[in-house]
């Protein structure tokens, strides 16, 4: 069984689009939009455990630049 987050992230002011360009390229990220209200993007993370999903976020999402803020929310159902 796989764990699954949602990544809730802030960008900086013109980088949103980038971000979401490059978040779309990294395995294990199964899903990025750009959304309104107080997140810029949201981007739903899949991986075997929740260390793995850890790992994911903090090696290949954290160093994104242009990410001001994340928010990570771990599905507790599919």
């Amino acid at each position: 069984m796989s764990t699954k987050a949602y990544v809730l992230i802030e960008s900086a002011v013109g980088k949103t689009r980038d971000i979401v360009n490059r978040l779309a390229k990294v395995d294990g990220i199964t899903l990025v939009d750009m959304v309104t209200g107080p997140y810029d993007i949201i981007a739903v993370v899949e991986s075997d455990d929740l260390n793995s999903v850890g790992e994911l976020i903090t090696s290949q999402v954290h160093v994104v630049g242009g990410i001001v803020r994340t928010v990570t929310c771990l599905a507790v159902s599919t």
